[in-house]
């Protein structure tokens, strides 16, 4: 993993209180990566970015408030959480900001079972905080992902 001293603060909201201007960076950022760099045409907005259970991570700079990488923790009914929507810009991947912002909510889960579905390529970042793959491949919006899962 490459990484080098950039300083970024960790941020974190939940659903309620992130303001109109901070979700509508973390919408650009993810419609940046996820709809124009991977060319995947999908619908991000999927109605959970604004669940009460819902919490919002992002590491930013002062000189420019905007997300250089996030990911969001949600609360599933069955009493898991789930991690999703991670993504670092282009400018500032190579810095460690995903790892961060993983321990960052794994922090926050504590010892309940946590789930994601991670695009394969990246499935070993995943596994070094000890989630394991649950059943086969599958693809999602034309990437292939693996669901995973860590259990404490």
């Amino acid at each position: 993993m490459r990484t080098s001293q950039f300083p970024a603060t960790l941020r974190r909201q939940w659903a309620a209180d992130l303001t109109s201007a901070q979700l509508y960076e973390i919408l650009r950022l993810r419609s940046e990566v996820f709809v124009i760099e991977q060319s995947s045409i999908y619908r991000d907005m999927d109605g959970r970015d604004l669940e009460p259970g819902t919490r919002h991570f992002w590491l930013e700079v002062d000189s420019a408030p905007e997300p250089l990488a996030y990911l969001r923790l949600m609360e599933e009914p069955d009493r898991t959480f789930r991690i999703g929507r991670v993504v670092t810009g282009r400018a500032a991947r190579g810095r460690g900001y995903s790892r961060r912002l993983v321990e960052a909510a794994l922090s926050e889960v504590g010892t309940v079972d946590c789930v994601l579905d991670a695009q394969t390529y990246i499935a070993d970042f995943y596994g070094s905080f000890g989630f394991v793959p649950e059943g086969d491949e599958f693809i999602e919006d034309g990437i292939p992902h693996l669901r995973m899962r860590r259990s404490r």
